[in-house]
């Protein structure tokens, strides 16, 4: 779709980053969305919307109506909002509010948002984040992968609701994203093995293109070499 709305949220996130550069330059034009502060690139197809609070629906919904107004439609949502924290199951009550928050309550609000915009299309598409930890859960990541858990169902409810229509819904199941967060965090991990942020943007951008029109409801894993 040459010159299609493009909206992603978490977009000051490496990912997020690595998405809108990818989006731009295949011709998008990108609505980026976050409560932290954007990198805004020097583009008029770029709107950035900083200070959105992705948690709250109505804060959500104000930044969706007005990415609709200003480019006059929405044709994608790329939702690379969350957080990531790990302990134990017995740990803070807290962390699994904030995963449930930060990693469903965000996608979920935006998905709301912006699928009214979605339908009023001949097409679209919304591809999430989910992750491949929440398959099968390692020690420490119960708060995490109950989290993603809920993104990849949130996922395949969607598309079974919108798969009569001409709008796709899909995620993405990462292992190990290749961020300065996670090296410090696994300074003895062999980073070549996990997975680029620009590897994973173009693999969530071929499921919003129409090469990947005949796909809705999967969860598509992006393992690297992990």
């Amino acid at each position: 779709m040459s010159h299609a709305v493009t909206v992603i949220t978490g977009a000051s996130g490496i990912l997020g980053q690595a998405l809108v550069e990818a989006a731009l330059a295949r011709g998008d034009r990108v609505a980026a969305i976050d409560f932290g502060t954007l990198h805004s690139p020097d583009s008029a197809s770029f709107l950035g919307l900083s200070g959105v609070d992705l948690t709250q629906a109505d804060a959500t919904n104000a930044a969706i109506d007005k990415i609709a107004k200003h480019f006059g439609r929405i044709d994608n949502l790329l939702n690379a909002v969350g957080g990531f924290v790990w302990q134990m199951t017995d740990g803070p009550l807290d962390s699994w509010e904030r995963m449930h928050r930060m990693n469903l309550m965000t996608v979920l609000n935006a998905c709301r948002a912006t699928l009214p915009h979605l339908l009023a299309q001949t097409r679209g598409s919304i591809v999430n984040v989910g992750a491949l930890g929440a398959l099968t859960a390692a020690a420490g990541l119960g708060a995490y992968a109950a989290s993603k858990a809920g993104v990849h169902k949130l996922t395949e409810a969607l598309a079974e609701e919108t798969k009569s229509g001409n709008l796709r819904i899909n995620a993405v199941l990462p292992s190990v994203i290749d961020t300065p967060t996670n090296r410090a965090d696994m300074p003895d991990a062999d980073f070549g093995t996990w997975v680029q942020p620009s590897q994973l943007a173009s693999v969530m951008l071929f499921l919003a293109s129409d090469a990947a029109s005949a796909v809705t409801g999967a969860l598509l894993p992006v393992r690297g070499k992990v």
